[in-house]
Order: C-alpha cells, then sequence, then structure tokens
C-alpha cells in the first residue's frame, strides 16, 4: 500500500513537471517572433496595372499561413494566399517565401481612385505545431486610375539618321515622368523653364535621337507615365532622312599594339587586360573595354543640368581637318587578316600635334580624366540632357565642377587611349546616346530645330 502511495505521489510529480514544461513552453512559444515580412512593392501609389512583390522569411522556411488583402472602402480584395504550386512564387536558401502577385485595377475590377491598404498576415508553426505565431504588415497606398494626359506643341520633326531632334509638349499631372521613346531608347524631358519657357508649368522639352542603326521607320513616341505606372503614349509627326555612312579598313600593326595595349592596361587596372599577347589584349580593350566606356557615358547623362545653357551652334575645332567621321564601320585588319569590327561613333579632327582644344559650347565639366579607348577625356555638360566628348587629350586643363565657356581651353590634343595618331575625337551626346555632331555645328539646323520651337512656345532662346 505505501509503495503504491509512493508510485502515486511520483507519477503525480511526473505529470506535473510535464505540464509546468508544457505550460513554459507554451508560454516561450509565444513570445517568439513570427515570420520577418517586407513588402518590396508597391511602394505609395497602385494604378492600373502593377505588381504586388514581397518576402516572407522564417526559419527553415515553414509557414502555416500567409495571405495578403487589398482593403478598401471596407471591403478586403484577396491577393494572395499561400499555396505551393502557385506560379511566380517561391522559396530560396534562405528560408524565404517569395511572392510576386499582379495589383491593380486590372487585377481587382472593383478597385476605386482614392486611399486604400495592403495587409498581410503570416503564420508560422512552433512546439512541435501545436502553436502558431503570427505577424502582420500594411502599407498605406493611395490608388490613382486616371492616366496621364500628353498635347505635342511643337511642329516639324525632321531628323537625320544618326542625327538629333527636340520636341515641346504639355502634359499633367506636373508629377510624372515624361520624354520621348524612340524605339527601345527614352530620352527625358525637362521642364521647359530651363529653355526659356516660362509662364505653363506643365509644358515639358526633350531633346531625342535616331541612332546611327536604328530603321528609319523606327517609331517616335512622347509617354507619359506616373508614380502608380498609369501610361500614356502619343505619336510623334516626324520625318527621317536617311544616310550612308562610310566603312573602312584599319590596319594596325605591332608598333601600334605595343603603343596603345599596355598603356591602356597600366591606367584600366580593374579590367585584367592581357599584355603578354598583344593582339588578344587589343581586342579586349576594342570589345569589352569600349562597350564598358560608352555604358559608362550613357550613365552621364543622369547628371545632365534641368537648364539650357546655349543659345546657339556648337564650335568645332578650329582650322582642324576631318580624319575619321561619326558612324564610320571599320574593320582592323592585322597581319592581313580580319580580327575585328566596331563602328567609330565620332569625329576625329586633326590640325598639328599638342593643339588647344576649346570647348565647343557653354557647359559643365562631369568628367575629366582617363577612361579607357578615349585616353585622357573631357565631358561637358551643356542642359537638357545634350553633353560633348574630347578623347584623346594629351592633357587636361578643367576638372569636374567647372564651368566653361564657348571657346574656352579645356586641354591639348593628343594620342592617348585607342588612338593611331595625334588628334581630337570630338561626339556630341543626347541622352547619353553618341549622334553626330554635323547637326550641332550648324546655325541653320540649330535655328530651325531647336531655337524656332521655343520661341513659338512663347519662349525667348
Amino acid at each position: 500500500m505505501r509503495r503504491m502511495r509512493g508510485l502515486l505521489k511520483f507519477l503525480f510529480s511526473l505529470i506535473l513537471l510535464a505540464l509546468i514544461v508544457v505550460a513554459a513552453g507554451w508560454f516561450w512559444a509565444g513570445r517568439m517572433d513570427g515570420p520577418a515580412i517586407e513588402i518590396r512593392q508597391p511602394g505609395k501609389f497602385i494604378g492600373q496595372a502593377g505588381t504586388l512583390e514581397m518576402v516572407v522569411q522564417a526559419p527553415g522556411g515553414k509557414f502555416s499561413r500567409v495571405d495578403v488583402g487589398l482593403e478598401q472602402g471596407g471591403k478586403t480584395y484577396p491577393v494572395f494566399a499561400v499555396n505551393p504550386d502557385a506560379p511566380a512564387t517561391g522559396k530560396d536558401p534562405a528560408d524565404r517565401l517569395i511572392v510576386m502577385r499582379p495589383i491593380g485595377k486590372r487585377a481587382i475590377p472593383d478597385l476605386k481612385s482614392g486611399s486604400a491598404r495592403i495587409v498581410v498576415h503570416a503564420a508560422r508553426p512552433v512546439l512541435w505545431g501545436l502553436r502558431q505565431v503570427e505577424s502582420t504588415t500594411t502599407r498605406d497606398v493611395q490608388v490613382r486610375l486616371e492616366p496621364p494626359t500628353v498635347a505635342v506643341l511643337s511642329t516639324f520633326h525632321f531628323i537625320n539618321l544618326g542625327g538629333s531632334e527636340f520636341a515641346v509638349f504639355r502634359v499633367t499631372p506636373e508629377d510624372v515622368q515624361a520624354g520621348v521613346r524612340v524605339g527601345d531608347k527614352e530620352y527625358p524631358a525637362f521642364p521647359a523653364a530651363g529653355a526659356g519657357i516660362t509662364g505653363d508649368p506643365a509644358l515639358r522639352v526633350a531633346f531625342f535621337a535616331l541612332l546611327y542603326d536604328q530603321p528609319t521607320d523606327t517609331k517616335m513616341e512622347v509617354f507619359a507615365r506616373d508614380v502608380a505606372g498609369n501610361q500614356v503614349v502619343v505619336p510623334l509627326d516626324y520625318r527621317v532622312f536617311p544616310k550612308q555612312y562610310k566603312k573602312s579598313r584599319i590596319e594596325i600593326d605591332d608598333r601600334f599594339l605595343q603603343r596603345v595595349v599596355p598603356a591602356i592596361a597600366s591606367a584600366s587596372p580593374d579590367e585584367q587586360i592581357p599584355t603578354d599577347d598583344l593582339l588578344a589584349g587589343f581586342l579586349k580593350i576594342n570589345r569589352d573595354l569600349r562597350q564598358k566606356n560608352n555604358q559608362y557615358i550613357r550613365e552621364l547623362a543622369r547628371k545632365s543640368s534641368p537648364q539650357l545653357m546655349f543659345k546657339d551652334a556648337f564650335q568645332q575645332l578650329g582650322n582642324s581637318a576631318v580624319q575619321a567621321q561619326f558612324a564610320d564601320a571599320r574593320t582592323y585588319i592585322y597581319k592581313g587578316k580580319e580580327v575585328d569590327q566596331q563602328v567609330h561613333l565620332g569625329f576625329d579632327l586633326a590640325v598639328t600635334a599638342n593643339v588647344p582644344v576649346s570647348a565647343a559650347q557653354r557647359g559643365v565639366v562631369v568628367h575629366a580624366a582617363d577612361l579607357g579607348i578615349y585616353g585622357n577625356c573631357v565631358i561637358i555638360d551643356h542642359g537638357l540632357g545634350v553633353q560633348s566628348l574630347y578623347g584623346h587629350l594629351s592633357s587636361i586643363g578643367v576638372k569636374v565642377g567647372d564651368k566653361v565657356d564657348k571657346g574656352q581651353e579645356i586641354g591639348r590634343s593628343g594620342q592617348t587611349g585607342l588612338a593611331g595618331g595625334d588628334h581630337l575625337h570630338f561626339t556630341t551626346l543626347v541622352g547619353g546616346e553618341q549622334v553626330t555632331p554635323v547637326d550641332w555645328w550648324s546655325a541653320q539646323w540649330m535655328q530651325d530645330r531647336v531655337l524656332r520651337k521655343i520661341e513659338a512656345a512663347g519662349g525667348t532662346p
């Protein structure tokens, strides 16, 4: 009997201990964090179309609940719920559930303009699945369903293949992104006040280009896109003038390779340009480094001023002879064999060795240093996405941030970079894309294509 009472007491103590352990586990499980939720998209706005992008993370990637709803006007519209077979959703090695779903008027037809809220609930199992710990994240958004409006004001958009043009248009509301799209290239618009057109804050202006390698029937249109992703496009009336560009054969020899390859390799240590095989080094420079340099040049367009800094034609290097023209398709020959093909996107202008090089137009220096194939190089911003490039300089006389006047000396000609002799490599840029300088050197083109349109819109160029 006494032994039985002892056994019962032991069992009671064991049960009590188990209950205490379970209670403690239940208590601490309740204090654990629920899944981490990050809403990446949308930001503050939802439009006709959009994407919900979010990441939910939990240890082991185990989730018992993940659902998303869009709340508006007392209603909740389901956007997503956990479904292992759902497309565009997956787990990655970081124990994360990645969710991408359409969100907007097209996905939720009953959505109205106004305020709304994205609500995300997530839960994960703990204590061997006996309990769930939850977390909730919300994001307030504005639903904007009305697309922007665009009206093109400028007329007679005549553009040379490889050349530039200028457009004036009205865009509402004022907070939208707008510009001119030529094929797959977009050229951002700037407030027209920067071009001297005041009185109407809805007016925008944009320089744009038809690149040398784009078809002459490439579509050109003005676009406006708001923060909610709503977009409208309006066709641009235009006429293209075709142009045949030159083809040439460039003979390269060991003497040339010995001069340029080690010099460019030492100035570009991150590129791992081989110098033990000079031809291989040249090909890496002419292909890979050229591409990287031109991408850097495109990115400089982001630094362009919203103010137009010029009111007349650009200035060509004085008394210079043209050694090579824009869009010259070059075939490189080494020891009688074709080794490469590239397109020369500028004018090579020569006078004599080490001549002063002056700024083609007023502007601000945005680059003044070595630039790979261009050697010592200066790039000047003239505003509204227009820039000019001066390559192969023997010396540079300006620094980034300097304001320069038209005709001001910025350096001296040379043969740095991938140059066969002393000359200036000059080109003009629109939105970071290289275009023929011939337009910009012409006073008639400047008057007809740019200044006339500014005056017609009420500006004072």
